[in-house]
């Protein structure tokens, strides 16, 4: 039992929905890689709104660009172009658009003044990397072979993207009443804006390291079998 909250039917389902739209991208001239890149670039961008701390901009731009990287990798086996290149390229760019994405959050956050936050923020980047550091490492020792381990615990990827998409919309949405200071200094208060915000990126975090325990107890249980 996987005990992950996007099934393997539901992948599959999610692949075929996209199938048309990334073939469609194909036709436009664009490649695997090419599309990659444009997710990559699309994350920097949702990276920078976060940390201008234009919330709800990040939370469409996170949102806009998660689905898009879907595309790559579908076009990839549609056509007949997948290589390893190509999916040693999408995973590290995926990683690296997660990261920034996490670190022009922090950005944003310690702007606003808020040093705790930034550093939950760092947290759930440390979380998150640990999921997809265990799938790596057990797929390189030959555990959980091809997509083993991407239906393994609570919080894989996509799951991660909707609660941090969730948590943006909702700082940038919720309106911010503004304070009247009497003396100083005055210190701007955390509104339930952003109180919403952090309480995604915890969320993520523990979420995320529950999910490499999984993926832990996963792999341990297939060394005790072989």
């Amino acid at each position: 039992m996987s005990g992950s909250l996007v099934s393997s039917a539901t992948r599959r389902r999610v692949r075929d929905l996209a199938t048309p739209v990334a073939t469609a991208l194909g036709r436009l001239g664009l490649t695997p890689n090419a599309l990659t890149l444009i997710g990559f670039v699309g994350t920097c961008l949702a990276a920078v709104a976060a940390a201008l701390q234009w919330w709800l901009l990040a939370g469409v731009l996170v949102l806009a660009f998660g689905i898009f990287d879907l595309f790559d990798g579908t076009l990839a086996r549609a056509t007949g172009q997948a290589t390893k290149l190509g999916a040693f390229l999408d995973s590290t760019f995926d990683r690296a658009g997660e990261a920034i994405t996490y670190l022009g959050i922090a950005a944003g956050l310690l702007a606003f003044g808020f040093g705790s936050g930034a550093v939950i923020a760092g947290a759930a980047m440390a979380a998150a990397f640990m999921v997809s550091y265990a799938r790596a490492k057990a797929e390189s020792l030959g555990f959980a072979s091809g997509s083993g381990l991407a239906a393994v615990g609570l919080a894989p990827r996509e799951v991660r993207i909707v609660i941090l998409t969730a948590g943006l919309l909702a700082a940038g949405i919720i309106p911010v009443h503004p304070i009247v200071c009497v003396s100083a200094p005055c210190q701007q208060p955390l509104g339930t804006n952003l109180q919403i915000l952090i309480g995604a990126l915890v969320l993520i975090a523990v979420l995320a390291t529950v999910t490499t325990i999984q993926r832990i107890a996963h792999v341990r249980a297939q060394a005790k079998e072989a």
